[in-house]
């Protein structure tokens, strides 16, 4: 049983409008699992421009997991878009030189650390992700919506500001999802439950524990 080449940019023959992101991102603070795909209306090289405020001197990283699906026009706007918020003035004087260069001394802009996206996360459609947000394992956020809070694993978040709609399965489920963490099966293991997979059925599932 021979699984999709992960190390494919365009996996489907003849379609370049969906792909492996890890075999198409450059930037060395973004990390993508393997088989996460990304599918743009346009142009997968989008994806990157997607990305906001991300500066190299600043070193927040952007944390894929893996068998990740991302929709056309999904953000992040990462830590170089944050200004001082307790400060008289919020902007950003040190940055245009001159005898503003020294604005900032002894003082930092904030960060909230890096973006963490799970496994299994399914991102639709121009969603928006906020600085350090951490998403968990086998969530959806809905499209449309802006994420400014941690999402929780398997929850299905939607609105802006995005809230918990519902949780995709009992807590007993989700547990067992959390335990047995199927995206880091062999890839052989993976091809051999893809019908188990695409099912509902825990109890065949708790099985493979």
């Amino acid at each position: 049983m021979a699984a999709p080449n992960k190390n494919k940019i365009f996996p489907i023959p003849n379609y370049n409008k969906l792909c492996f992101l890890k075999n198409l991102v450059k930037n060395p603070n973004i990390e993508i699992g393997d088989y996460t795909y990304y599918d743009d209306f346009e142009n997968v090289d989008n994806f990157e421009k997607n990305i906001k405020y991300h500066f190299d001197f600043i070193g927040d990283k952007l944390i894929i997991g893996k068998f990740c699906m991302i929709a056309s026009d999904v953000k992040f706007i990462m830590n170089g878009g944050n200004h001082l918020t307790e400060s008289i003035s919020a902007y950003p004087f040190a940055i245009f030189g001159n005898d503003w260069q020294n604005a900032m001394d002894g003082k930092n802009y904030p960060t909230k650390g890096d973006t963490i996206i799970g496994n299994d996360v399914w991102l639709g459609h121009n969603v928006t992700i906020m600085p350090g947000i951490k998403i968990g394992d086998g969530a959806i956020i809905a499209t449309n919506t802006t994420v400014t809070k941690d999402v929780s694993p398997y929850s299905i978040i939607g609105g802006n500001p995005g809230k918990v709609i519902k949780k995709r399965f009992s807590e007993e489920n989700i547990e067992l999802l959390l335990q047995i963490k199927w995206w880091n099966w062999e890839i052989e293991k993976i091809t051999e439950n893809v019908q188990l997979l695409t099912s509902n059925d825990f109890e065949k599932l708790k099985q493979l524990l």
